[in-house]
């Protein structure tokens, strides 16, 4: 038959050279070496292995490495803190030294050797946490790019959707709906309430899609991870310039709102004291709520807005670097 005709015709598969890795994501925080699986099965002739990384803002690939395995360059902002791991002559894995919040996102391995080009998705995901962003000045105040420098500003960076959806299933309520990276805006919300969308709609992040980067406006979902140093309180009844002062007196900086977040989340920082921190804003981190402390039932950085600057009632929350 033609069927049996055209299948004696077939040639042999091509081979794959790229192993699939056990596991598609790896899982780091900031600062620690994170390193990307990709290795090859056989060395191809006149092969060359490039790495590169999706952005999800633009959906672009920058080329992070290209070896042929006797040779490497090095490409772009990460070249500085990239390496090949090379345990043996097959391993072409990617090691990322200091690793930044920038850096999470999907990674692509891919073999070039002129004939049938493989690739492999790797995740590279960050622990850490997602909170919302506002300014002194109110709700939706921020555009799309003002809302990614304020979040860069608080030692964050704005969340991915993945982000956004891991915080929401840890318990994210919050009805005030603010940008994330691929400039898109949501709000996730677990208790249905008439001001969030209605009591009947099931819990959910919800989502205004794709809204224009320059002239729409609304908060920041903001991510961070495990910090380089510490948090500590002074105590005191301090102005805000005063409370910035007390900071660099000891040789450290009042703190930042994601330094805050991120030693309430990684370093269990637990004070019943408002703080000032950098933006002028008053907080303070609870992990073991309590009645007097607030009186909510769960742990959370709570706030105390933006009191004026010459008020003489807070303490204030610094950061030392390692």
């Amino acid at each position: 038959s033609v069927v049996r005709q055209m299948g004696g015709c077939r040639s042999p598969p091509h081979p794959q050279y790229l192993l699939e890795p056990l596991h598609t994501t790896v899982h780091t925080q900031r600062g620690a070496t994170a390193t990307l699986p990709c290795v090859l099965r056989a060395l191809p002739r006149n092969y060359r292995v490039k790495w590169s990384k999706v952005e999800p803002a633009n959906y672009r690939e920058n080329i992070i490495i290209i070896t042929n395995g006797l040779y490497h360059k090095n490409y772009g902002l990460l070249s500085e803190r990239v390496h090949l791991r090379h345990s043996h002559r097959y391993d072409a894995s990617l090691t990322i030294t200091n690793v930044a919040l920038e850096d999470e996102g999907r990674y692509r391995c891919q073999l070039v050797n002129g004939l049938e080009d493989e690739s492999i998705s790797l995740t590279l995901h960050l622990e850490g946490v997602v909170f919302p962003y506002q300014p002194s000045n109110g709700r939706y105040k921020f555009n799309y790019h003002e809302a990614k420098r304020a979040c860069e500003q608080q030692d964050s960076r704005l969340a991915t959707y993945q982000q956004l959806y891991k915080a929401w299933t840890e318990g994210l309520d919050w009805c005030n709906a603010g940008w994330i990276l691929d400039g898109t805006v949501h709000y996730p919300i677990i208790n249905s309430r008439e001001p969030c969308g209605g009591r009947f709609l099931l819990p959910g992040v919800r989502s205004y899609g794709i809204r224009d980067k320059q002239k729409d406006k609304f908060d920041a979902f903001c991510f961070t991870s495990a910090l380089q140093g510490q948090v500590y309180f002074i105590r005191g009844h301090l102005n805000f310039k005063e409370a910035g002062q007390a900071c660099r007196n000891q040789g450290a900086a009042i703190a930042k709102v994601g330094q805050l977040y991120s030693a309430w989340k990684f370093s269990q920082l637990d004070r019943c004291d408002g703080g000032w921190l950098a933006d002028g804003s008053v907080r303070y981190p609870i992990t073991t709520p309590r009645q007097h402390c607030g009186g909510l039932p769960d742990p959370g950085v709570r706030s105390f807005g933006f009191p004026s600057k010459e008020l003489r009632t807070y303490g204030t929350y610094c950061f030392e670097g390692k």
